[in-house]
Formats: C-alpha cells, structure tokens, sequence
C-alpha cells in the first residue's frame, strides 16, 4: 500500500499567512513555515502561541525577546520558543529564516495575530 500522506510542497506556490509567513510541509503534529526577507522593523507586541516553535536562521540578523530575555539570532543559529511563553521578534536586516511549529501553527486558527 502506498502512503498518500507524503506530499511534496514548492515554496513557489505555498499559500501566505497574514503575517507574512510562507506555509509549508504540514504533516498531523508538525508544520513548516518560511519567513522570507522579512524587513527591520519595530517588535510587534509579545505573544504566547499555543503550539512549540523551532527555527533556523538562513540569512540576515533578528532579536528574539522571549520572557525578559533578548537573544541575538544570526545566520546559522537556531532557537525554540516553548508553546505558551511569551515572546516577539525585532527583524535587525533583512531576515529570512524557516521554522517548525507543533502542533502546526496553521490549523485551528493557532497562527493568527
């Protein structure tokens, strides 16, 4: 028996959230999602989503202000912010890096501002 589960997605043609975020592989209990040349700006207002958040960063710099703590994320770095902590996000450069979310940030409307 074949498993039609496995799927293939082209970032290409990856539906956009309203943050700006790209979706892509989505299995039952993890996601992925790009973050793609994201601007400098100012940190939106903290937040704590309901699901586990683990990135890495392909290009560019960011902070990551994470319950009082503020971690400089480069080229290279990865990170995790735990479901339900408290947390944003200050783009230094242009940034652009890919995160996994579990359970995916996507359904239920667990991704939305």
């Amino acid at each position: 028996m074949t498993d039609t589960t496995v799927m293939k997605v082209d970032s290409t043609n990856s539906p956009k959230g309203e943050m700006g975020q790209k979706y892509l592989a989505s299995g039952k209990t993890i996601s992925m999602r790009l973050w793609e040349n994201e601007q400098p700006d100012e940190p939106k207002e903290a937040t704590a989503r309901e699901y586990e958040t683990v990135g890495y960063v392909i290009n560019g710099r960011a902070e990551l202000h994470l319950e009082g703590q503020i971690i400089l994320l480069e080229p290279g770095n990865s990170w995790t912010v735990p479901k339900g902590t408290s947390h944003t996000y200050k783009i230094l450069e242009p940034f652009t890096a890919v995160e996994a979310t579990s359970p995916p940030a996507q359904v239920h409307g667990r991704d939305e501002a």
